[in-house]
């Protein structure tokens, strides 16, 4: 069966500027079908080349993490003619958005929680760029818990890798830190401190990290400057 007959089957979840969400079953099993459609704005030629690359970088940056032992989607199977990625459905999770938004809204009083979840965040974040790999869209909603069996700990996934490329400078894996402070601070408000827990995390865990600090640092300051002037 050709990939646009497929899809004509499978359940649409979303449509982003970018890209059309599918949930399918392949090969009989439960998976998700990501497709790059063409953007009629551009020129083909360079359409048809930009969405190649960003399709192979996608799928670079998932096997090396996987391979890294870090968490993110099997990826079954890759058609570079439609560009559309087939992964893993990633069951029995929720988003660490939804999870700390409902810690905050608990009376039980969570902040013990949403430390120890911080600091596994920045533990995956560290290794993640100590591969070289660069996420360029991370947020909470881009990371799944997903449930382990019985009373173990539910395990921490990373997603969505549709802007991401590899890279070594500490200049982009900054500004990815600095991404997801933004998004972070902006969605859960009152924060800061978990936050703060998440970098001082991501720092014991990696050599590279006062480099990437740094950057962090600078990138803070230009973006301040910024609003300043409006």
């Amino acid at each position: 069966m050709a990939v646009p007959e497929f899809l004509s089957t499978a359940e649409l979840l979303k449509q982003g500027a970018e890209a059309r969400v599918y949930r399918a079953q392949f090969l009989g099993k439960p998976a998700i079908v990501k497709e790059r459609f063409p953007k009629r704005y551009r020129h083909s030629v360079l359409d048809e080349k930009l969405t190649h690359r960003r399709t192979v970088q996608e799928v670079r940056s998932i096997l090396r993490c996987r391979k890294a032992g870090i968490p993110a989607p099997v990826v079954y199977f890759v058609d570079y003619t439609s560009n559309c990625i087939f992964m893993e459905e990633i069951l029995r999770s929720t988003t660490v958005r939804d999870h700390i938004v409902g810690a905050q809204q608990s009376d039980a009083g969570n902040d013990v929680e949403l430390r120890l979840l911080a600091q596994r965040v920045g533990q995956t974040l560290a290794k993640m760029h100590d591969e070289d790999v660069i996420h360029g869209d991370l947020t909470t909603s881009n990371m799944l818990l997903r449930r382990g069996p019985q009373d173990k700990e539910s395990e921490l996934v990373l997603i969505d890798f549709g802007l991401s490329y590899i890279s070594a400078l500490p200049e982009d894996k900054g500004v990815d830190l600095y991404v997801l402070e933004k998004a972070f601070l902006s969605t859960h408000p009152n924060t800061e401190l978990v936050f703060e827990e998440l970098l001082k995390s991501y720092a014991a865990s990696s050599k590279r990290s006062p480099a990437v600090i740094k950057k962090l640092e600078e990138v803070r300051l230009r973006g301040r400057k910024r609003s300043m002037v409006g």
